[in-house]
């Protein structure tokens, strides 16, 4: 009998396999301090630590483990902005300067995300003078030993084993905005196509670093968010030329120690992109938006063949509504699993109208199906 790790993995390599694991994609915050009030959770029972709390909630309710759990190396700042307020406002909001540097106008006891009002990095200067010396590659981003891996607590031991490997584009939008990276863009070529190459040869060394230590992993999984309702954030083709090297090289690296599996994350609509990604390696998509836009595997898989893998597309939608709305939503499931190499998982983080007895319905279904 195979484990959860086991069939999820042989699924995404077209094998044998003895059942469906079912996979979660975390809770909201929103979601667990409801579930407590209902007295469905007892806080003191729940652990401290984030990634713990959420692996605590997912296991009472059925899930066997969730796609996000990554060992990860560090791809961003070192050392990142000194978190800040900056500004106090009458009205309770106030400006924050972030760890990227960016200022951000957030209020108290809002969650929405927050407006961005300025960015350090806008030119070659700034770049040189506040970034560039934060994104030099050291040991110290590849943390990693065998022995550090093989100790990692239950909820790394119980999920596929993926390496996160971080992000080529997102980060770069975080620091500048969509709006900045597009000036630099613009007016010094040169310049965005030096940044992304910082961001690409970290990746890459981080990796190797990992790899010359500890190969045994699953997969390798990247984190991006550059994608909308309406398509990409970049132009595909500016993507394809700048960004897909990068893609190519650490996927061909993993490949190198056996390493097949390479997972992204990227919200919006992602269509545009599948195809560079696919060209450079990326093979399976994640968390695939059905609540938005309608996302699914099945038009991809048509369109790309086998190549093209998938973890989500569930509209995690049903469980504010009744029992025969999650019943219909596994069957509208059922042949997108039966084309092997997907497996369903809530299409983002479960939310507050979420009932906690019909999220432990469609874990125990999961578990009964029958494919």
């Amino acid at each position: 009998m195979k484990t959860p790790c086991e069939n999820a993995m042989a699924i995404l390599h077209y094998e044998d396999f003895d059942a469906v694991p079912v996979v979660d994609f975390g809770f909201w915050n929103d979601t667990v301090e409801k579930w407590i009030a209902e007295g469905k959770l007892k806080r003191e029972e729940l652990p401290e630590e984030i990634g713990d709390r959420h692996y605590f909630v997912a296991r009472c309710l059925g899930f066997d483990f969730s796609w996000e759990t990554c060992f990860g190396t560090r791809n961003g700042l070192m050392p990142p902005f000194k978190t800040e307020i900056i500004e106090e406002r009458p009205d309770g909001s106030y400006l924050e300067r972030d760890g990227n540097g960016v200022v951000m106008m957030k209020k108290h006891g809002v969650t929405s995300i927050p407006v961005e009002v300025s960015h350090t990095l806008v030119d070659r200067e700034s770049w040189e003078e506040h970034y560039l010396p934060r994104l030099q590659f050291t040991q110290e981003r590849a943390d990693f030993t065998a022995e550090r891996i093989a100790a990692s607590g239950s909820r790394y031991n119980a999920a596929p084993r993926l390496l996160h490997v971080g992000s080529l584009f997102g980060s770069i939008r975080d620091i500048t905005g969509v709006v900045g990276y597009s000036y630099i863009m613009a007016d010094d070529e040169e310049l965005f196509a030096e940044i992304i190459d910082t961001f690409g040869d970290i990746a890459y060394k981080a990796l190797k670093a990992v790899l010359d230590v500890c190969d045994s992993f699953d997969g390798i999984h990247f984190w991006e968010d550059i994608c909308f309702k309406n398509g990409p954030l970049i132009n595909p083709s500016v993507f394809e030329e700048l960004v897909g090297p990068h893609y190519k090289k650490v996927t061909g690296l993993a490949r190198e120690h056996g390493i097949d599996l390479a997972s992204l994350d990227c919200d919006g609509c992602i269509d545009k992109l599948v195809p560079i990604w696919l060209e450079n390696g990326v093979n399976t998509m994640f968390p695939i938006e059905v609540g938005v836009w309608n996302a699914s595997i099945a038009p991809w898989r048509e369109q790309y063949g086998r190549e093209l893998k998938g973890v989500g597309g569930m509209d995690k939608r049903v469980f504010a509504h009744d029992k025969a709305a999650v019943d219909a939503e596994i069957e509208r499931l059922r042949p997108l699993i039966e084309l092997g190499g997907y497996i369903p998982c809530p299409d983002h983080r479960i939310a507050p109208d979420a009932k906690y007895e019909l999220v432990q319905y469609y874990c125990d279904r999961m578990h009964s199906l029958k494919i």
